[in-house]
């Protein structure tokens, strides 16, 4: 008797974080739809139907898809999910904020498709690059305060697995109680002169899809003093590489901060 493949055959992914995933598992046989902001990898948008952006989805076209399981993230997609849901498809909404959340979510989405085994295999990877540049960072003699700003008007600061990245990488989130609230709108700093006043030494951008303009951020009143200006240590670090919340951010993206950070202490440490 056959053993029927266990988990979802079909699978829609409503961000890109788990499209990612499923192809580094060598199961992206099984997305049959993504989101439209994939780029990674790039081939998934020659290969995959585009059907949804972040907040909408086109629903009709993802029924005609026949999933068997949805993925999506966090309560900002609840509508579509609860739109789903009723029509009868399984959905599965994660709600991952921090870097053990990320690897918890990936082995969860492993399990799911029957490869558990290389799951833990490529996660140990990332847990070991990680390390690796946490060593690296511990021989700093001095860490920079970064203000890592997520969108520019209003000004939001890091969300937690980024926070938590620039740790990692050698860095001190100039706001880091901002850091714990999961929504964008929690994180709103309202006054820039706070932003001053905590004078950091790097500024990253990542302007969620959006260019980062570092002579936009220079020419702020009252930002010509801040150490990053006056020193030019202002850096763009793509979107899709640091606030998609699973593979990208905890290799390519942690790569960058710690990059940003060595640069810096080469000429300040």
């Amino acid at each position: 008797m056959l053993i029927p493949d266990l988990g979802p055959q079909r699978i829609v992914c409503l961000t890109e974080e788990t499209t990612e995933w499923l192809y580094l598992l060598g199961q992206e046989a099984r997305i049959v739809g993504i989101s439209g902001y994939t780029v990674r990898p790039r081939r998934a948008r020659q290969e995959k139907p585009r059907v949804s952006a972040f907040l909408t989805a086109k629903i009709d076209q993802i029924l005609a898809l026949e999933p068997d399981c949805v993925f999506g993230f966090s309560d900002l997609q609840a509508d579509i999910a609860s739109a789903l849901i009723r029509q009868g498809v399984q959905v599965t909404v994660f709600n991952q904020r921090s870097i053990a959340e990320i690897f918890g979510m990936m082995f969860q989405v492993a399990a799911m498709v029957g490869q558990g085994e290389r799951g833990l295999t490529l996660i140990e990877g990332m847990r070991q690059q990680l390390a690796q540049i946490s060593a690296s960072a511990a021989s700093l003699s001095r860490r920079p305060q970064v203000y890592f700003e997520e969108w520019d008007e209003p000004h939001i600061s890091a969300i937690r697995w980024v926070s938590e990245l620039l740790g990692v990488a050698g860095g001190d989130d100039c706001f880091p109680e901002l850091a714990v609230q999961s929504l964008g709108k929690n994180r709103i700093i309202a006054d820039g002169a706070e932003i001053v006043r905590r004078n950091p030494d790097v500024i990253i951008g990542s302007w969620c899809g959006k260019k980062f303009r570092p002579e936009k951020v220079a020419a702020r009143p009252g930002w010509a003093e801040v150490n990053a200006v006056k020193n030019s240590q202002l850096f763009e670090i793509k979107s899709p590489d640091i606030l998609q919340p699973g593979p990208a951010a905890l290799t390519d993206g942690v790569a960058a901060l710690h990059r940003i950070v060595m640069q810096w202490a080469q000429q300040h440490g």
